[in-house]
């Protein structure tokens, strides 16, 4: 499979390591939360923070009645997450990998001071060679370019790849080294992976979702490019990617920086990273990042927002293998009446993992949860919209690697306005799905039976 390729052959010799290196994801009760949340949820703005009584107005502006309830919701992830909200962005969203690099090269080519770049795939392929040139051709332009790549994602990449980059003046990083002789200080740590696709340019712009680096995203899916594929290597992939402008940029810029120094790397060159912060729109978003050996913010956010949900639960996720606490947030809500709709892979790059992710269908559809396979398309998107009015897109899947073993960025954004934008996304998938249905799926045959059993003992290192 594509995007982890490498992986695959690694699983053995990193089953040593998960034996004696596996932790567990914490407990999280909404009640208990609900006791230590501040009275009022902090956001952040370009004139500085809010005072209480305006950070709640202004979520307030958001909420809609009979939904999930914006001011307690932001004051939840306030106290189990620790990072504050951002007011004044604009966030367009993105759909698959023709639209994103387009934005992504057109904000390159205009960058005036500094890019940082950050991907799990770099590929040496007629895109990532477009892409690399780009950004050498900024650097020799004056502009500072930092790229940090992830060393298992890149490889089966030349390493005259990046070679070529350095040689250009790029300052890069190969995050945790497969190869334990070229690792700087921090221990040989193969097993966590820099899962994060974020660019931010100029400390003005940044990007963030689930497309990487690689001519695999250069056919987008069928269903949006109006096109049909006439053969299965020329099926398109389906992901989500955001555009950000606004003070939230700066959040995204500490995040870069924070996995370069955590990497025991060179000192970042000096530029312009924090400029003075404009509003750019009238987004409230929060900017979440986790790393191996965190505190589980994104998991956290996730999964009190299913837990807090009063209508509608819609997910968008290529690999589906919940923990046993997310899959029964699931089961409760659709047992309390939330409509609770998941579009899943049927066709995907890893056998496994969509083989482990079919084994929680049963209990899922006898809850009342619907769940719908994707057609005609690689599903690589890893989005979440909750009541209409709490989104995320990022690059966290819905599995214990994500949470547990990479480092990661989610974007979440409150409000209708945004809200609306990603329900619509949803539908669209589902009119392009297949609804598995509880007797259909009872009815499978028994060598999927038996795929999805043996898929399922390797949950936790998928």
């Amino acid at each position: 499979m594509k995007i982890l390729r490498a992986q695959n052959w690694l699983a053995p010799i990193l089953l040593g390591w998960c034996l004696v290196a596996c932790a567990s994801l914490p407990t999280v009760d909404a009640d208990k939360t609900k006791a230590h949340a501040a009275a009022a949820p902090v956001v952040h703005s370009a004139n500085g923070t809010l005072s209480d009584s305006k950070a709640k107005a202004l979520l307030a502006k958001r909420w809609n009645k009979g939904a999930l309830d914006l001011k307690a919701q932001a004051a939840l992830e306030d106290a189990a997450t620790g990072v504050p909200l951002i007011a004044g962005n604009q966030v367009k969203l993105l759909f698959d990998g023709p639209q994103t690099m387009a934005e992504m090269m057109k904000a390159i080519a205009g960058a005036k001071n500094n890019i940082n770049f950050e991907t799990y795939i770099f590929d040496q392929d007629e895109l990532g060679d477009k892409f690399a040139q780009l950004l050498m051709d900024k650097q020799r332009a004056g502009v500072t370019v930092n790229i940090i790549y992830d060393s298992v994602g890149t490889l089966t990449v030349p390493q005259e790849f990046f070679d070529k980059m350095r040689a250009a003046g790029i300052h890069l990083i190969a995050f945790n080294p497969v190869n334990p002789a070229k690792v700087r200080g921090n221990g040989w740590k193969v097993n966590n992976r820099d899962h994060r696709k974020m660019l931010i340019v100029d400390g003005k712009v940044g990007f963030a979702g689930g497309i990487n680096i690689s001519d695999t995203y250069s056919k987008s899916s069928p269903f949006r490019s109006k096109s049909r594929p006439k053969d299965k290597k020329d099926v398109g992939w389906r992901d989500t990617h955001v555009r950000i402008e606004g003070p939230a940029v700066h959040a995204m810029q500490w995040l870069f920086i924070q996995n370069w120094t955590g990497q025991d790397a060179d000192d970042l060159r000096q530029a312009d990273y924090f400029p003075n912060p404009i509003i750019a729109g009238d987004k409230l978003v929060r900017i979440l990042g986790s790393e191996p050996g965190g505190k589980f913010e994104i998991y956290k956010a996730m999964l009190l927002a299913i837990q807090e949900s009063k209508k509608s639960i819609h997910i968008t996720c290529a690999y589906f293998v919940p923990d046993e606490q997310t899959l029964q947030a699931l089961i409760d809500a659709a047992r309390r009446g939330v409509k609770v709709e998941l579009v899943l892979p049927s066709v995907s790059d890893s056998g496994v993992v969509f083989h482990a992710g079919r084994a929680f269908y049963q209990r899922l559809l006898e809850a009342g949860v619907r769940i719908h396979e994707l057609n005609l398309a690689v599903l690589h998107a890893k989005t979440v919209v909750i009541d209409g009015v709490w989104s995320t897109v990022g690059s966290t899947n819905m599995d214990t690697r994500s949470f547990l073993h990479n480092s990661e960025v989610n974007v979440i954004v409150l409000g209708d306005a945004f809200g609306t934008e990603m329900e619509n996304a949803f539908r669209e998938d589902l009119k392009n799905s297949r609804e598995v249905t509880l007797a259909a799926w009872k009815d499978r045959p028994v060598v999927t039976r038996m795929k999805e059993w043996a898929a399922k003992w390797w949950d936790y290192w998928l």
